[in-house]
């Protein structure tokens, strides 16, 4: 199989991608494999919606192939607060619907494009399976009618999403080669208590690496194999052309698409409404009090906020003053750290309240 690296062959990748909608019609046809170089899940997922927006897919299916460093993925209605955040974890919300998926680079990505006539799911899984028992034909996998593959008729290695424009189309799946399953599994695990949602809830599955049933795979192998199998389907050369997400020349404006991508108000501002109703405790001194909160949030930021805690610990007109603040805020602990600099206007001298604002403030970013 040939990867294009030289320079000679990148120019010829940048006319492909350069030439307008119309030229797609009038000069070429057949389908098209890319791979991104990138690891970066917000230009990889940016990619997916400058083809989806840009190309013409009426007789050029495109296969792109991609792989990210470690992310969790959530679908376009899901809430990032149902999931356990862990540093050095990205956390990206793309424009298909469907649950969350955890990346890294023992995880594959594959996005089929084609126009949205033409749009079928249960094939393109076919195609992969067909691949993995070119591969491997001891390997028992099937596609299930949830559109999901299934190793050993019950191990989840592949799950599934799409996006349907009004022409264009696209369906996406992974598979599981050797991702690091401990961590998958912790960060699909919601910390919250008392968090209710309409938003698309993610179903937790037994899952599998390939890797574990026949080590002598590889993420490349996998990748050659469903890239050969496209190919042969579609009759086209079995090539896969590397592109560089953030060449502009190539992909105008995708540098802004990858930034949107990254936006709190992309990540968190999309989530679907939702309330919080919990309970913590307020070690203070020597003395332990319960607090009571209840929040609705919508499109992120705190649209009514109630606090209940006891009158003599805390001033009602304080208290007040930190629902005020809150309310229309951003449901965002960056935000809500800033009350504690914030001291309040009807007792600056007062030490005391100060330290007990602060408190409260403190734990009520905890929530966040």
């Amino acid at each position: 199989m040939v990867l294009q690296s030289s320079l000679k062959n990148c120019l010829q990748l940048s006319c492909i991608f350069r030439t307008p909608k119309a030229g797609f019609r009038s000069t070429t046809t057949g389908g098209l494999i890319i791979q991104s170089i990138s690891n970066d899940v917000y230009q990889n997922l940016a990619v997916e919606d400058w083809i989806h927006d840009h190309m013409n897919l009426e007789n050029r299916p495109v296969l792109f192939l991609w792989r990210n460093s470690p992310a969790v993925v959530i679908g376009r209605h899901q809430n990032p607060w149902q999931l356990m955040r862990q540093k050095n974890i990205k956390l990206a919300r793309r424009r298909s619907g469907g649950g969350t998926v955890y990346h890294d680079l023992g995880n594959i990505n594959l996005t089929f494009f084609t126009t949205r006539k033409k749009y079928e799911r249960m094939e393109n899984l076919k195609l992969v399976v067909k691949a993995l028992k070119g591969l491997r034909p001891q390997l028992d996998v099937h596609v299930t009618d949830r559109y999901d593959i299934l190793l050993d008729r019950q191990y989840k290695i592949s799950g599934t999403a799409a996006k349907l424009g009004g022409t264009a189309a696209y369906h996406h799946c992974t598979l599981l080669c050797n991702a690091d399953k401990f961590v998958l599994s912790s960060v699909l695990t919601s910390p919250y208590r008392g968090l209710k949602s309409n938003a698309t809830p993610s179903v937790p599955a037994s899952v599998k690496n390939l890797f574990e049933e026949d080590p002598s795979l590889t993420c490349e192998m996998l990748l050659d194999a469903i890239a050969e199998e496209y190919a042969a389907q579609h009759q086209i050369d079995h090539h896969i052309s590397l592109i560089n997400p953030a060449d502009e020349t190539v992909l105008p404006g995708i540098n802004n698409k990858t930034k949107e991508l990254q936006t709190w108000e992309w990540v968190y501002g999309k989530t679907p409404k939702f309330s919080i109703s919990t309970c913590f405790n307020l070690v203070y001194q020597d003395s332990v009090l319960d607090v009571k909160v209840d929040m609705d949030v919508k499109h992120g930021r705190i649209e009514v906020c109630n606090i209940d805690l006891p009158e003599q610990w805390l001033p009602p007109a304080l208290c007040s003053e930190l629902v005020k603040s809150l309310t229309g805020s951003k449901f965002c602990p960056n935000e809500t750290t800033a009350l504690t600099t914030t001291l309040p206007r009807v007792c600056p001298q007062d030490s005391e309240l100060h330290s007990r604002w602060n408190l409260l403030c403190e734990n009520m970013t905890m929530l966040m």
